[in-house]
């Protein structure tokens, strides 16, 4: 993506979170002028810092801004920035492009695409994969769906924090559509790692080796690859928490049950979520799940290993 090619839009990140914030830097190295917002002013100048533009205000990033990716929690902060008291709705100039990103039901995109409309305001439903190390390096997968004009709108601002682009379809809500799979997967292999990786402990495995062959084996899975190694490092500081797959699986369960569709393997894997959150490690990385059953069976968990 050329310098010529960015310089006619802006893009504003609502969010600078770890996810948000990868994103941002890698549209400002994708020589994109880029605004962030976050309610925390380090994260603010943090940005600013990297060469960003950073703003504490909605009403400043949707007048600077030509497309606003909002990159929040859930539904409600997607809502709340939308169309809150000064939300960003009355400040996008007609032509403007909203991307929502977070995991949210997919029948509200539809909703919010319609009322952005009536102020001449394009939306794409564009959840993101691939965590925080992707975002930081600019290459997301972004599943996208919505009108034609939305994407041509948006111009190629998306290829800026992603690395791949799928679009799905030509209205919003499919692309959550697809997120929700991806999180009802997602959540159910953290799950079977955790219970298997105790299992293994539980039998007398050396965790490490144990590691080592299912990576190499047909039992292993990207997320088994990915979120072992926090377990055996001790090491539950967030990447993504326990109490984010507390929030998808339920929008997964919830869909679900509106298609009258049985989902007994994400059922389950709600319920160990759950009960990790009960436990008091909601906010610990996902990988906690483990944890659950440690309590249960009084499985030793490797100790958080001293920094070098």
């Amino acid at each position: 993506m050329s310098q010529s090619q960015n310089a006619a839009r802006v893009l504003g990140v609502v969010g600078l979170g770890s996810m948000g914030m990868g994103a941002a830097r890698s549209a400002v190295r994708a020589g994109v002028t880029t605004w962030g917002l976050d309610t925390r002013a380090e994260a603010r100048e943090q940005f600013a810092a990297d060469g960003g533009h950073a703003t504490s205000t909605l009403a400043e990033l949707g007048r600077e801004c030509d497309v606003a990716l909002i990159l929040v929690v859930n539904a409600a902060q997607t809502e709340d920035v939308l169309f809150g008291a000064d939300g960003l709705i009355a400040h996008l100039k007609p032509g403007s492009v909203v991307v929502t990103a977070a995991t949210v039901d997919p029948t509200l995109p539809p909703l919010w695409e319609a009322r952005l409309a009536e102020k001449g305001i394009f939306l794409i439903d564009g959840p993101v994969s691939g965590g925080a190390k992707k975002a930081a390096e600019g290459q997301m997968t972004v599943m996208a769906s919505g009108k034609p004009e939305a994407f041509a709108a948006a111009g190629n601002v998306l290829e800026a924090y992603a690395g791949k682009i799928y679009r799905l379809g030509d209205r919003a809500g499919v692309g959550s559509t697809v997120k929700m799979v991806n999180q009802h997967l997602a959540g159910v292999h953290i799950a079977a790692a955790c219970e298997g990786m105790a299992l293994g402990m539980r039998a007398g495995a050396d965790p490490e080796a144990l590691y080592e062959v299912i990576c190499n084996s047909a039992g292993m899975s990207w997320m088994f690859q990915n979120r072992v190694p926090h377990i055996l490092e001790g090491d539950y500081t967030p990447l993504s928490a326990v109490n984010i797959f507390v929030k998808d699986l339920g929008i997964v369960l919830d869909a679900a049950r509106k298609l009258a569709f049985p989902l007994p393997l994400a059922a389950t894997a709600h319920q160990l979520y759950l009960a990790t959150s009960a436990a008091g490690h909601g906010g610990e990385d996902d990988s906690a799940v483990i944890k659950f059953y440690a309590g249960l069976a009084g499985i030793e968990l490797p100790a958080k290993k001293e920094q070098a």
